[in-house]
């Protein structure tokens, strides 16, 4: 079995490593660390929680300690996808180079460019960096990555997929020809083929497993779910989510939960907070210091649940997370592999739940697809509750339907007749009431304006010209000639 003294690192390293407690290197690590010393491009693929960090860090380290130390521009980059990952990559390095004396920036968003300015003024060996503010640094004229020696892309096909290949090609452009490349990924998606045929020369391509596996220590599970009723599906749902934490009993001593949108992410957390769950969010939106916090009290299980967006699927090394929980079926199904990737992790066990609903049937299919397996369907550990029935006193809810007014009627009414006969005596006779014909046709009336449905007495109908026509329209068509 091969051992890290094999494998040719540093004796600093390996001091690091032991320290660690690690003897034995992964598939990945094995695969990878022996032709990157060399020298060569290195194409790693393996399932997340392979230890694909320490396969280019423990290499890297080595190569730089070969050279100058503390050199005034980096000589060594690394590109990961998401803040959390460029984090995890930093603590790594620190870990593993604490015997020498290479020096390090992590370069992120959510953070001061002052602080990171004061960094890189002083000089570093090696750059960790998500790709959009590595751009930020270099349009402000404050790096140049002419010195790089060896470019590390991390999570590769999340790059694919987070869009960032054009930020990725214009890195490239800056850095020398003559570096050593080195791409690691979970999944190999077509398109990454056609970037490492630019990019890389000549790889060597380390295969630890076939692309979009699952790690075989973890149980996987579905529950299809379908609600009372539409509206009242979202609380039912988080109900159904309860459940099933409730269900796995002491096994489940912490998890992580994956939602699709950033506002479920927010929803999820309170409604977990609200039924006594110790829960937190973490998304984009979030302040960086404040998911770092977040992390770090997860990580110390001061927190027994993260509720997440997928930016906290990718690369995240919590090793004794026991449970994932998918309340959404992922729209991609690569991050299917890589959301239930956070248990199960460094030999242990692990236990991945899947909430799907009618909607997200194509998701599933396309999550089975590509694992090439079926998952294991699970039954609900409890029903649906039917809808609770409208209180008497809830008020009824709106309709566009408007009423029209009962139209006023011409006749008098029961009311008006008393009236009248009680009128004043004025010592002339009543007058008769309108004939019908000079009433003015109800269709013909004028509306609009206060008090448009009352009617109105705008005096006898004309019908015709009457007795006033005009003399010209008499007269005869030879008779206006003449005239």
């Amino acid at each position: 079995m091969t051992k890290f003294t094999d494998l040719n690192l540093d004796a600093k390293v390996l001091k690091a490593v032991a320290e660690t407690g690690y003897d034995t290197p992964t598939p990945i690590q094995a695969g990878a660390i022996a032709p990157a010393l060399e020298g060569r491009d290195v194409l790693g693929i393996a399932q997340t929680g392979t230890g694909k960090t320490a396969a280019f860090t423990l290499p890297m380290i080595t190569l730089l300690g070969r050279g100058r130390a503390r050199a005034r521009m980096p000589r060594s980059l690394v590109l990961a996808p998401t803040r959390e990952l460029a984090a995890q990559v930093a603590e790594n390095f620190d870990a593993y180079a604490k015997y020498t004396k290479l020096s390090k920036a992590l370069l992120i968003g959510g953070t001061s460019f002052k602080d990171q300015d004061k960094l890189i003024d002083k000089g570093v060996d090696v750059l960790i960096a998500t790709p959009g503010r590595l751009l930020d640094h270099l349009e402000r004229g404050k790096l140049i990555l002419t010195d790089v020696k060896v470019m590390v892309i991390d999570e590769a096909d999340r790059m694919l997929d987070m869009g960032f290949i054009p930020d990725i090609e214009e890195i490239f452009k800056r850095t020398p020809f003559t570096r050593q490349t080195l791409f690691f990924s979970a999944t190999m998606a077509p398109e990454i083929e056609r970037i490492t045929n630019t990019f890389l020369s000549n790889p060597a391509k380390v295969e630890v497993a076939r692309a979009a596996t699952t790690n075989t220590n973890i149980k996987q599970s579905v529950v299809l779910f379908k609600g009372s009723e539409k509206r009242k599906e979202p609380s039912e749902k988080r109900a159904l989510l309860r459940a099933l934490i409730d269900s796995e009993g002491d096994s489940c001593t912490n998890a992580i939960i994956f939602c699709n949108r950033k506002s479920d992410v927010d929803i999820v957390s309170k409604s977990l907070n609200k039924y006594g769950y110790e829960a937190a969010p973490i998304h984009g939106d979030l302040d960086q210091s404040h998911r770092m916090r977040t992390l770090e009290a997860f990580r110390d299980n001061k927190l027994r649940f993260l509720v997440a967006s997928d930016v906290a699927a990718r690369g995240l090394d919590i090793p004794a997370v026991t449970h994932v929980f998918n309340f959404d079926v992922p729209s991609h199904a690569e991050d299917y592999v890589h959301r239930i990737g956070r248990t199960g992790r460094a030999g242990r066990t692990g236990t991945a739940i899947m909430i799907c609903v009618g909607r997200d049937d194509k998701n599933l299919a396309d999550v089975e697809a590509l694992v090439k397996e079926e998952i294991p369907r699970q039954d609900p550990p409890v029903k649906a509750a039917p809808a609770p029935k409208a209180d008497s006193d809830e008020k009824p809810k709106r309709t566009r339907t408007r009423t029209r007014r009962k139209p006023v009627e011409d006749k008098p009414t029961e009311e008006s007749k008393p009236a009248q006969a009680t009128a004043p005596a004025t010592g002339k006779a009543p007058t008769d009431p309108k004939p019908e014909q000079d009433r003015k046709p109800r269709e013909n009336r004028q509306r609009g304006g206060r008090g448009r449905n009352q009617p109105r007495d705008n005096g006898p109908t004309i019908v015709g010209m009457g007795d006033d026509t005009p003399a010209f329209i008499a007269m005869s068509f030879e008779e206006r000639a003449k005239a």
